[in-house]
């Protein structure tokens, strides 16, 4: 949408009250994402008392979902924009500043997959992006409302993520996270069960590009070929991220997920194995209906053994049109939120276990610029540390000269650990080589 705009004669501004027409992009997954983009839209829908503003608009998921109600319960609200729709919305802003009343409410469209011409304004620090390769998914967990508004697998060709990939590269992007509804779906709609593993092998080809991060895998859809390029190839981060929702066997059939939890054993198991230094990332939910004391124990023990490296919980949310939702809501909030708290608490001590044990080692980190803290540290990331829903790492020597630029890769000597967060110290550099990256961002800065 960024892109379109400021290729139609938009100006863009990091500054909600400089702007005419406010466009809030909103999630409707769970209701705590639904809840924040609608007191987000009243908020930001105050501005036309208080400030310049004279057009809000909606986009996104919630958009596509209850687009119609929105703009009934939201006088301040102005339209609505779909998730296959965002091509149109400097069509919809122009409608709306010729014509104030027209309300326009597009939400009918497919869902709408950029391809490498597509204009992109970019909001990440200019050496690392997202690329999403495919929309949609082709499974049906009962919890999830994602595909009723999404719909199906549809993926990008080979060639489109390439091309995408090889021009960020130009721009000094160093670090391609792939993202996807279900990434190791890649290419199934085309019969390329292979195809994640062909899109990699390219990818790794590309001059620049350093580390190739892989987001939401499908336990049950990891091949051996896909193990071993993991393994293998120096490019691509050994990093997991295998959403796993429970580990019960009971409550994984009731959320129609593939696989039981012996096989989620065995899998978790061979990747240790098969890739050397991995870190595993997951998700769980809690509060599923049915789920008893005796269900949630077994998870609990299970995070105990396994020791996951990155661990995220959600309490369960009924979702209207998904099969769970005909379950009922049979967990009170009160226990979701006392299980969800369990579950972090037991996280919280085993990365700090674990990361106290990193005090002492080398690391490889990429410099991602000043600290979100303080001016007096840089901050950076291993390749075990994805950007924004994992820890950092410190560097505490910003007095060296020069300085590491955003994008360098350094080796650190961990000096330090807290319970998700670490801190080191510059101990060698990588080879001076010219600096595309430039400033720490590009783009602009959007609201949240």
């Amino acid at each position: 949408m960024l892109g379109t705009l400021s290729t139609s004669g938009f100006e863009i501004t990091a500054n909600e009250n400089e702007a005419d027409l406010l466009i809030v992009n909103t999630c409707g997954f769970i209701d705590q994402a639904k809840a924040e983009s609608i007191d987000t839209l009243v908020e930001l829908g105050a501005l036309k008392e208080t400030g310049r503003l004279k057009f809000l608009l909606a986009a996104g998921c919630l958009a596509q979902r209850y687009g119609e109600n929105l703009l009934k319960e939201l006088p301040e609200l102005d339209g609505v924009v779909g998730v296959g729709d965002f091509p149109k919305i400097a069509e919809v802003c122009r409608q709306l500043l010729s014509n104030k009343d027209s309300r326009p409410r597009l939400t009918d469209t497919p869902t709408f997959l950029y391809n490498e011409e597509t204009p992109r304004v970019r909001t990440t620090p200019r050496h690392w992006a997202y690329v999403k390769v495919s929309e949609g998914c082709n499974y049906r967990c009962s919890f999830c409302a994602i595909p009723s508004f999404r719909g199906d697998l549809v993926s990008r060709t080979p060639d489109s993520v390439v091309r995408e990939v090889e021009r960020l590269a130009e721009d000094g992007v160093r670090e391609v996270n792939l993202i996807a509804q279900s990434l190791t779906s890649y290419g199934w709609e085309r019969r390329e069960r292979g195809g994640l593993v062909a899109l990699l092998k390219k990818l790794a080809r590309i001059d620049g590009i350093e580390w190739i991060r892989l987001f939401y895998t499908y336990p049950t859809d990891f091949t051996e070929p896909l193990i071993e390029l993991i393994a293998s190839e120096e490019k691509i981060c050994k990093y997991v991220d295998l959403p796993l929702q429970h580990i019960d066997d009971r409550i994984l059939r009731e959320m129609h997920r593939k696989g039981s939890s012996e096989e989620i054993r065995r899998l978790i198991d061979r990747l240790r194995r098969r890739i050397p230094g991995l870190t595993l990332r997951t998700t769980f939910i809690v509060g599923f209906p049915g789920e008893d004391e005796t269900a949630f124990q077994s998870l609990h023990t299970f995070v105990e053994e396994v020791g996951f490296d990155r661990l995220g919980v959600f309490t369960y949310s009924p979702e209207e049109g998904t099969p769970a939702f005909v379950l009922g809501d049979t967990v009170p909030n009160h226990v979701k939120a006392q299980r969800r708290d369990r579950l972090l608490k037991l996280q919280a001590r085993l990365s700090r276990k674990r990361n106290r044990g990193m005090i002492g080692k080398r690391v490889e980190v990429r410099v991602d610029g000043p600290s979100s803290e303080t001016d007096l540290l840089l901050e950076g990331r291993t390749q075990g540390q994805a950007p924004e829903v994992d820890g950092v790492i410190y560097i505490s020597d910003v007095g060296i000269f020069p300085p590491p630029r955003p994008g360098d890769l350094v080796t650190l000597e961990v000096t330090a650990a807290h319970t998700y967060d670490l801190v080191g110290r510059v101990i060698e550099r990588s080879p001076d080589r010219v600096n595309v990256a430039g400033d720490i961002r590009s783009g602009v800065h959007l609201l949240p």
